[in-house]
This record gives C-alpha cells, structure tokens and sequence, in this order.
C-alpha cells in the first residue's frame, strides 16, 4: 500500500478521471522488433496501477498491442471499472460514415468493449478538410452509445476553435505539454478558458529527460528509445543540452527544496495550469513502474518562489516555435525520425489539378455547388502564377463552417486556398497576395489575427475591406494570387 497522496481526480464530460494519466505509447517502442508483450502479464502491470489510484489509461491505435493489452484489464471483474482513452489516427482521405464507423468499430473489438470511454481524433493535415467530416460522425456516433466523449489531439488553437464552432462536442485536446515545450500555456489555454475543453498534457517528462539523472549528465552520445529520440529534437530546438541544463538545475533546486523529485516539479508545474485536466506519464510495462513517486506529486505544491526560479530559467531557452501540434505539420519535424516517415509513407492532397480551357493551363475544383452554378474554378495556374477565386468557409458543397464565428471561418477558408495551391504546385511562401473582404468591422481583429498565422512570416500584399454583405451568409471571403519561383 502506498504511504503518499493516491492521483487526486476531476470531471471530463460524463467522465470521473484520475490527474494523472498511464500512457501506454512505450508499448509500441518496446514491441518494435516484433515481439509482442503477453497481454494478460501486462494487464497484471495495468493492475497494479489501477490499484494505487492509477486507473485512466491512455493509448492509440497505433501504440502496438496496447489496447488488446487494456481490453484484457477490462474483461476482468473490478469494483470500479478502469477507464480507456484511446486515439484514432486515420490516413488523409474521404472521412465517409462507413470509414468513421469502421475505425471506431476497430477500437471497440480492440478493447473488447461496447463504448469507447474517450476517442480522441488526430488528423495528419488541416489542408483535406475531412477532418471536420470525421469529427461530426464520430459526435453523431457518441449520440448512438458507441463513444462516451470526445477528443482531439496535437490541434492547434485555430483548429480546435474552428471544430468547438462548428458545434463539435468536444471535451479535451492532447498535446505536448512540459518545462520544455510551453506553447500550450499560450493561445490553447486561453481558448481552453473561453470553451472550458481541457488539455491533458504528454511530453512533460520530456521522455524521461526531465529527472535527476539528467541534472549535471554529459551530453548523451546514442539514443536508444523512440520517446528519448523526439524529445531530444525538442531540447536541440530550445537551445541544446547546455540550455536544457538550466532548466534541469532549476527543476532540482525546487525539487530539493520540498523533498521530491525533478519529475514531481516537472510534473506538478503542468498540471498547476487551469487548462490542465491532467499529464500523462508513460509506462514501460513489466520493466519500471514509479507509482510511489508519480504518486507524491499530489502532496507538492509549488509557491511563487518556485515558480520564479523555473522562469529565470526559461529566460535563458529559445521556446519551441509555433502552436501545439506544429511538430506533425510543419518542417523540421519533431518527431523521433525527423520526419512522419514512421507514420505515413506520403500525406495525399486533398484535390487534383486538371487541365484548364487555356492551352497549358490548370485548374483546382474543390467540390462546391457554386463552382458549377457558375462556372469557375477554385483556383487555375497560368505559367508561373496561380489566382485563387474568392474563398468562403464552405465544406462539402454548401455547408457553412462556424457560421457565428469570423476568426474560425477564416482559418477554414485559408486551409482551403493553401490545399489548392498545393495542387496546382505552390507553397505558402509563394503567395504574394491577399484580398479580404469582411462584413462587420467588429471581427476585423480575429480575421487579421487567422490570417497572421498563416501569412505572418510571409507578409504577402494584402487589402482588407469591409462590404456590405457576401452571399450566404459568410463573415469572411478570401482571394489570393501566388507566383511560383523557377526550379
């Protein structure tokens, strides 16, 4: 029996969860070279930290047997039933009811179970816009029983504004959360404040890099474990092991100061922010479990003197660039291989060019009603310039996305124009245009921040004007013209 604080808990949704989630990503690394663990020996492991308050468990589709793992815990009879929160990562394509409902159905044989306590969705590219389609099947498949609550994971701000309002019932957000990476202690909790969706924060030991074997370590030469691998890449970003090194002594110096443990303060920082539902801390079932010291953390806390002695040391580190998320979507990856090559063979565009009616000339169609009504092309490449026609929040052939909400719209509007740049061979960098035309002057701000995500590093021309109305309806309509470079 544990002698320190059991996980202290909170509400998800209809969901009652322990602060502290076990992840079961490491499930996958240690059955990387093909053997597979024995299920029922490591649900025993999963047992036992059930049994010390431990008993929300957090894995994905693509964590090697983990969830066959935790479908064997579930089987068993317990006086309180254990949670499994598992994440679906779909290849880019066609979101259909039949493909949601069978990625879904892929979980629940999995699991062995009959509803899938929190799926949590993760989408590889915001530029194929069915992920807003995939999101609305699995709400309309949590109104059949079949799912408890849902989740995203690795979103940014922007696009988990642009699900929340488009009516998506979400309840939490995964992302990279730690003394190392704190791009979620920015705009996503600030929008976690405004909705009330919760950020449950993996990463915050950094892959094991943020304990007291680290502090004062000489630069490890070979890393063994994909977990150590990617969350190396995070401490080159912010500056290297030299920086990492301030943090890693501040940490220690707080964790002296209470008696704990550098991954109790690392820890314990995080899931000080309101935003936090809880971390994840991973576990390499059968070979380490730290229970007892993950377990002190909920008897630690941490004043404004321990807080200013980890700002100082952020002060002398680069923060990771970008919003949560960014890591997947945007070079240089930081991912174990530097790059999605362990996840995807190539991410499909979300449109294919075609020929044009001018000789030499191609065109995007991207499926909008309005495109045949009256008879013009989302966008069309003449030698080395590509003219995007005026671009709403449309999905699908007539939806309006976000309807009340300009900044949200926006953002939609643009991961359209970039996809049909793509298509027809163009970057975002190549754009050196925008037009933007806005029908209340209110939502000026929202509008030019959305854009400013995009564009902020680029700094095309730009003219922004309000009018009287748009058809249908929209807040917000975008044109853009691009000029490629020669090879």
């Amino acid at each position: 029996m544990l002698d320190t604080p059991r996980p202290e808990r909170t509400r998800l949704g209809r969901l009652d969860i322990a602060q502290t989630l076990v992840g079961l990503w490491q499930v996958a690394d240690m059955e990387k070279d093909g053997d597979t663990l024995d299920p029922d020996r490591a649900a025993d492991d999963l047992a036992a930290y059930a049994d010390a308050g431990f008993d929300t468990f957090d894995m994905a589709d693509h964590y090697g047997s983990a969830e066959i793992i935790a479908g064997r815990l579930l089987a068993r009879p317990a006086v309180t039933r254990p949670l499994a929160f598992t994440k679906w990562c779909p290849k880019p394509g066609p979101m259909t009811a039949e493909v949601v409902r069978a990625g879904v159905q892929d979980r629940l044989d999995r699991l062995g179970v009959e509803r899938v306590d929190l799926l949590q969705f993760h989408w590889w590219s915001f530029q194929h816009p069915a992920w807003l389609d995939a999101l609305h099947e699995l709400a309309e498949l949590r109104e059949q029983g079949l799912i408890a609550e849902i989740g995203v994971t690795n979103f940014d701000a922007d696009h988990l504004r642009v699900a929340l309002k488009d009516g998506v019932p979400l309840v939490s957000n995964q992302v990279s959360f730690s003394l190392v990476d704190r791009r979620a202690a920015g705009a996503l909790s600030a929008l976690s404040r405004e909705t009330g969706v919760k950020l449950f924060a993996y990463g915050t030991l950094c892959g094991g890099f943020l304990s007291d074997k680290w502090v004062e370590a000489t630069d490890p030469a070979a890393i063994g474990d994909w977990s150590k691998m990617k969350y190396r890449r995070f401490i080159d970003t912010i500056g290297g092991w030299d920086a990492f090194q301030h943090i890693l002594r501040a940490t220690k110096s707080v964790a002296d100061r209470h008696g704990v443990s550098v991954s109790n303060v690392a820890t314990r920082w995080v899931l000080d922010h309101d935003a936090v539902a809880a971390t994840i801390i991973g576990a390499r079932l059968g070979e380490a479990e730290h229970m007892a010291d993950n377990a002190r953390l909920f008897g630690l806390t941490l004043d404004d003197a321990d807080r200013a002695t980890l700002e100082a040391a952020f002060a002398q580190t680069k923060m990771v660039p970008g919003d949560c998320g960014d890591e997947y979507r945007t070079p240089p990856f930081l991912t174990a291989s530097g790059d999605l090559s362990h996840h995807l063979d190539a991410i499909p565009r979300a449109h294919a060019a075609e020929p044009a009616a001018r000789p030499g000339a191609t065109r995007v169609l991207t499926g909008s009603e309005w495109e045949e009504i009256a008879g013009y092309a989302r966008a069309q490449r003449v030698g080395d310039r590509v003219f995007v026609s005026g671009t709403t929040a449309t999905a699908g052939a007539s939806r309006v996305v976000a309807p009340d909400d300009a900044g949200a719209q926006t953002t939609y509007a643009l991961d359209k124009i970039l996809a049909a740049l793509s298509a027809l061979g163009a970057r975002p960098e190549d754009v050196v245009r925008t037009r933007v035309y806005i029908t209340d002057e209110t939502d000026v701000d929202a509008i030019s921040r959305a854009h400013g995500r995009v564009f902020g590093a680029i700094k095309p021309a730009n003219t922004l004007v309000v009018v009287a109305g748009l058809i249908g309806g929209y807040k917000v309509e975008i044109e853009a013209e691009a000029v490629i470079p020669d090879e």
